[in-house]
């Protein structure tokens, strides 16, 4: 336990770049690292997590903590990696209220972007290695990545890449009885657990929208947005805007700007926006109620969901289906990579930076941790001299 706690408030303290750079250093960690799970079982509970809603990177840390140390695990490891973040953010929305603006990080950014590039990368040629057993699952990650770049939602395309994959496998293989009641009962528990939980948050919600701003309407909209939001960072900025700008009235749209360019800039899930807006509105206690409202389902979801995933493997029609989620999950961090890769790589000293920080992940099993402050110290010193 206190490994765990040690390694996921260590990866909520460095992890700059977003879920894809966050999964890539978790599997650095726990895969290559420790041992604690196989590639197969980490592309699993990839894959798992794509299909729930909430924030990736928190739920692949909470799945790992089960998976290492049951119910406590789960607990400690998702704590522990959202606790550094949070406590960040909170400092950042006091800054921000004392004086007017957000601390400047634009140094620290550009050297940590470019080593998140060669992280990132590293995980997805480990990984992909594992996930692409076949031609078929070789085209369904193409296609997805086709599909992604054309601004396909991406739960249709994780969906899609699923159905895809086990009908073929259905069609070509000796179908056993009852694999198709498999597959349904293998993912009707935590469909249903999550619409019903959604439902609940969202009447309580609309129930609370009479009422002028309070900690409990404050939880309950955070509750929601928790319990139904797929997607990137760009959702979760249409959520908060539908809800805490056009229907509350409690924030301006500068300030929730400010709030989205502080979950984006600091370590940690983006989901710590969450944490910021609470400071804003009402101070430490609306900050810490705001952040459990946000991240709250991801525990429950997981934990509805992470002990039918061996289920699901055992099962040969709903293994394909995971499969091909799997496939088209590594495909939507290649394409996230790309668009990253395009931003953080803008001269020699970046480019430098990522090829230098790949070599020593490559070949010399350097801890990304490492590399992580090192681009960051060489970000600082780039400000500095200019």
């Amino acid at each position: 336990m206190k490994e765990l706690a040690w390694l996921f408030l260590k990866l909520g303290t460095i992890g700059f770049g977003g879920p894809a750079a966050h999964i890539a250093m978790m599997e650095d960690e726990v895969v290559r690292r420790r041992g604690w799970v196989t590639r197969e079982k980490f592309i699993d509970l990839v894959g798992a997590t794509n299909l729930i809603p909430g924030p990736n990177s928190t739920e692949m840390a909470i799945h790992i903590g089960m998976t290492r140390a049951g119910f406590p695990g789960l607990l400690l490891a998702g704590a522990c990696f959202i606790l550094p973040a949070s406590l960040i953010v909170m400092a950042c929305a006091w800054a921000y209220v004392r004086f007017g603006a957000l601390p400047q990080v634009d140094g620290i950014l550009y050297g940590v972007k470019p080593v998140i590039i060669a992280v990132v990368l590293q995980a997805l040629s480990s990984l992909g290695r594992v996930a692409v057993k076949t031609p078929l699952l070789a085209g369904v990650g193409i296609a997805a990545v086709g599909f992604s770049i054309l601004g396909v939602n991406e739960l249709l395309l994780l969906l899609v890449a699923g159905v895809l994959t086990a009908a073929i496998h259905w069609v070509t293989t000796t179908p056993t009885p009852g694999g198709s009641l498999s597959i349904a009962a293998s993912f009707a528990s935590p469909v249903a657990a999550n619409g019903a939980m959604s439902a609940v948050v969202a009447g309580g919600a609309a129930a609370a929208a009479t009422l002028p701003f309070g900690l409990w309407p404050m939880f309950l909209v955070f509750l929601k947005i928790g319990s139904v939001l797929y997607g990137s960072g760009y959702v979760l900025l249409a959520f908060l805007r539908a809800d805490l700008v056009e229907h509350w009235h409690w924030l301006s749209e500068a300030q929730l700007l400010d709030a989205v360019a502080v979950g984006q800039i600091t370590p940690g899930p983006v989901f710590t926006t969450a944490t910021f807006i609470g400071y804003v509105l009402g101070g430490a206690p609306a900050a810490v109620l705001a952040t459990v409202g946000i991240f709250l389902p991801a525990f429950c979801f997981v934990a509805i969901s992470g002990p039918l995933v061996p289920r699901i493997r055992r099962s040969p029609l709903a293994g394909a289906f995971l499969d091909g989620v799997n496939a088209a999950s590594l495909a939507l961090m290649a394409v996230v990579t790309w668009r990253l890769g395009a931003v953080a790589l803008v001269d020699w000293l970046t480019l430098s930076l990522a090829v230098i920080s790949a070599v020593l992940l490559i070949r010399f099993k350097l801890n990304s941790a490492w590399l992580v402050v090192g681009g960051a110290l060489a970000g600082l010193v780039k400000a500095w001299v200019s």
